[in-house]
Order: structure tokens, then C-alpha cells, then sequence
């Protein structure tokens, strides 16, 4: 990552800390430990802040120089590559693998050179991390998974996967908060709603969050979900050091 971080200026309403160019493990670390430093020990003149794949977002409420001057300093202190995580929490969702929930499981699993059943026990035993939330509130993009799941999109579209469907593309996971189309490959199915207003809090999982799906049988995640007041179908969670 020869050349990173660099700050570069988002229009002119904010700057965008960039720690690499693509998808990149060590790349997030910095990223998510990088924000956690800047919402603990906040640059004057740096409003809101989001750790996206590869960078962070400051929003500027200030004069645009001095926040870059404050943020180069920030990057200079430490090694942001070598940064610990922040809080966060181990998430265990069950998921429905295969067939109607996941109808796109057998050519994914044909693709990573897999049958069904090893992909559904290597997906299911996977431990992700939520590197970034996007698209609609709470959605997270969840990775990185071994090589053997860098598959590419579809290049049409699915018309429509539900919420709570876990798809697959490019070593990663999304996890949908709503009913949309999608050109990555529907894997499994869960009860897990990314975001509730009802509920406190809203969004369940944080950027730094580490997940695993477990696999379940379609019938036992709909008795988890029917029985579950919190909207995250059966999920458990526990706080990480």
C-alpha cells in the first residue's frame, strides 16, 4: 500500500482519508481504528465522520486546511496499520443455506470449486468482520472471505432478494436490510433486521462487529424469528475485548 494514507479533498464540504486503493484487510483496521481516534479525540473543526472498504469521511465544519493540517498530524502519530480494533461485539446469526432461501448456493459452491454441503460448512463456519455499512441503514458489507470466494457479479441483475438475505461476491458477504435487486449471489437466508427504528439501538451492527452465519434449517429460523421481540431472528451477540 505504497503512497497511503493520503487525505483528498470530497468537494467542499469534507475530506475522505484514504488508506488504500481496493478491498484490503489491514487497509479497514487502519480505517475503523483511524475513526475510533477521531470520535475519542475529536479535530476541531472536523464534523461527522464514516469508515467506509478503505477510507474515512470527515465532514468539515471548519476551514479545510487546518483540518487536513490536524488530520496529517493524527496520521503521523502511530502506525495505523498495526492499530488495535475498537469495541465491538461477536455476532451469531442463524442462516438458512440453500435451496428457496439461498437459490444461488450451488453455482456459487461450483465457482469456489465446492459442493453445496462444503460450501454451506465453510460459509457457516467463517468468522467476517462488518467492514463498512452502506446502501440502506445498518446493511453491512462483511468480509474478507478466503480466495476462493473472490467470485465476480452477476452481470445482470436478480430482481429482487428479501431482507435478511445473505449473498456473496468478490470475498465478501452482504447482509440485506431490505428487499431490493442485487447482482451478487443469494446464499442463505436470515431473520436478521439491520435496522428497526423501534429498537435501541436502531442499527444492530457496528462497523468492527466480527459475525458468523450458522447454518440452520429453514423451519428452526422461522420458529427463532417468530419467537424473537428484538428483529434479529434468533441472533446472540457478546462484547470482544
Amino acid at each position: 500500500m505504497s503512497g497511503f494514507p493520503v487525505i483528498e479533498p470530497l468537494g467542499e464540504a469534507a475530506l475522505l482519508v484514504r488508506f488504500a486503493d481496493a478491498l484490503d484487510e489491514a487497509a479497514n483496521r487502519a480505517c475503523l481504528a483511524f475513526r475510533a481516534s477521531l470520535v475519542a479525540e475529536p479535530v476541531e473543526g472536523a464534523g461527522e465522520t464514516a469508515a467506509s472498504l478503505g477510507s474515512v469521511l470527515v465532514r468539515l465544519e471548519g476551514v479545510a486546511g487546518a483540518v487536513e493540517a490536524a488530520l496529517e498530524r493524527r496520521l503521523a502519530a502511530r502506525d495505523w496499520l498495526a492499530a488495535p480494533l475498537p469495541p465491538r461485539r461477536l455476532w451469531s446469526i442463524p442462516c438458512s443455506y440453500g435451496g428457496e432461501d439461498g437459490p444461488q448456493l450451488d453455482e456459487a459452491a461450483s465457482m469456489a470449486g465446492m459442493t453445496p454441503a462444503e460450501a454451506t460448512a465453510a460459509l457457516s463456519a467463517t468468522r467476517v468482520r462488518v467492514l463498512a455499512l452502506g446502501f440502506v441503514p445498518g446493511m453491512p458489507y462483511l468480509g474478507v472471505l478466503p480466495e476462493c470466494w473472490d467470485l465476480p457479479r452477476q452481470t445482470g441483475l436478480t430482481p429482487r432478494v428479501p431482507e435478511g438475505a445473505l449473498v456473496l461476491a468478490v470475498r465478501q458477504l452482504v447482509l440485506f436490510g431490505t428487499e431490493a435487486p442485487t447482482g451478487w449471489r443469494q446464499v442463505g437466508r436470515t431473520g436478521f433486521g439491520c435496522f428497526r427504528i423501534d429498537r435501541d439501538p436502531p442499527i444492530a451492527l457496528a462497523p468492527g462487529d466480527e459475525v458468523t452465519f450458522r447454518a440452520v434449517s429453514a423451519a428452526e429460523l422461522d420458529d427463532l424469528a417468530g419467537a424473537d421481540a428484538t428483529g434479529t431472528g434468533g441472533a446472540t451477540s457478546e462484547a470482544l475485548a
